[in-house]
């Protein structure tokens, strides 16, 4: 890593790498080596344009943002649809969490399509404003609210009485 590049950036990766990684695994609908792979692709373009990426206002959006869009360059390539298997595998549970209730919302997730996912990610899961989440995808406001509503509907048919067994009562 040459000096110049290396002021800070070991330190910006070190610290939002698992922040991404979760981001990834909710874009990619459970696949984790997908997510792997798009974080550290991420993470390559951000050191690459390092000098401009720590200059930025919000340096944490630009990764967001930066993810984001190469999740769908990915999901656009021919070879992106291949899938290995359907099961997800198990992963270790959130402390205090249902972990079945979140295999049953990224399954749900998963079954989006790749730019409605993307929206609820960064509308609901970052708590991005429209405008944020429509740049972030290079969108309209308008396009992004649309989709907003499509997406939520959609997850709400997948889920269906699924999500009522979690319910509390």
């Amino acid at each position: 890593m040459r000096p110049v590049r290396a002021d800070g950036y070991q330190e910006f990766a070190a610290a939002r790498a698992g922040h991404l990684y979760r981001s990834a695994c909710l874009l990619t609908g459970g696949d984790t080596h997908l997510a792997e792979d798009l974080v550290q692709e991420t993470l390559g373009r951000l050191y690459v344009k390092w000098g401009r990426v720590r200059r930025a206002d919000n340096p944490a959006g630009y990764a967001q943002t930066v993810l984001t869009r190469t999740f769908l360059a990915h999901q656009r390539r021919r070879s992106s649809r291949e899938r290995a298997t359907d099961v997800i595998p198990d992963g270790p549970a959130a402390p205090g969490g249902d972990a079945s209730l979140r295999l049953t919302l990224v399954e749900a997730l998963a079954q989006l399509p790749p730019k409605d996912r993307a929206v609820v990610v960064l509308r609901y899961w970052e708590d991005r404003s429209v405008e944020e989440t429509a740049a972030a995808m290079n969108a309209s406001s308008a396009a992004v609210r649309t989709r907003c509503v499509r997406a939520l509907a959609r997850l709400r048919v997948l889920l269906g009485d699924a999500i009522g067994e979690y319910a509390t009562p």
